[in-house]
């Protein structure tokens, strides 16, 4: 059962309606790293899940971005409410498809179902999760730079906060689990060919960059991969 309350969990306030930056809101609301994406993926996750702890936390959170689907469509409908004769509301989409959110990106792409990411293991669908949060994140740090108003940079700092927040949650979950930084899960051992690092990039001649990513005691560095396979 969902219920709805009329107020945001967060103020949307906008100082100055500003148009070209609701098409990039869109971004946010019909895109690849949206709300609606993070909503829909982490609700459908949640009736996989057998662990009641993580199916509830799966829950709470795609209801959550449910909310912030509706926080950026406040947005998007207040830049672009009451503007449409001006220059710039002529200049973007909503020109052609009518004021307030749309299932399009800033672009103009419509929304597509091919944007989640889930695969029915606890363990996959908390890693694609992290991804998710990141990559919403880094689409908020790029819209409060661009933000026209105060009122609205405050609504995406909030929004980009709780980015953090749901990609920690994530990262706990997994920790819970032991996987955070267990790359195995599933039921099939890898072969013997699980610690090799295979040197298959050259440098130019210069010393191939080293880090633990491809050293002891987590990994066997082949330097010439073609010596091994023979």
């Amino acid at each position: 059962m969902f219920i709805h309350k009329k107020e945001p969990i967060h103020a949307v306030k906008i100082d100055e309606a500003n148009p070209r930056f609701a098409q990039l809101l869109l971004e946010q609301f019909g895109g690849a790293t949206g709300e609606l994406s993070a909503a829909l993926q982490y609700w459908v996750q949640s009736f996989h899940i057998e662990h009641p702890g993580i199916k509830d936390m799966l829950q709470d959170i795609a209801v959550e971005e449910f909310g912030h689907l509706e926080m950026v469509g406040k947005l998007i409908e207040g830049h672009t409410k009451n503007v449409d004769q001006t220059d710039a509301f002529k200049s973007t989409l909503f020109a052609v498809r009518g004021v307030g959110p749309h299932f399009l990106d800033s672009q103009g792409s419509a929304w597509t179902a091919a944007y989640l990411n889930e695969g029915g293991d606890v363990v996959r669908d908390l890693r694609a999760n992290i991804a998710a949060e990141a990559g919403a994140r880094q689409t908020y740090e790029a819209l409060i730079k661009l933000a026209p108003d105060e009122g609205t940079r405050k609504t995406l700092v909030h929004l980009l906060t709780r980015e953090i927040s749901h990609t920690q949650m994530f990262m706990k979950a997994l920790d819970s689990l032991g996987k955070l930084t267990d790359p195995l899960f599933g039921s099939i051992e890898p072969d013997e060919t699980v610690r090799l690092y295979y040197n298959l990039s050259s440098n130019g001649g210069q010393a191939d960059e080293r880090g633990p990513w491809n050293t002891e005691p987590t990994f066997e560095y082949v330097a010439d991969p073609a010596s091994r396979m023979q």
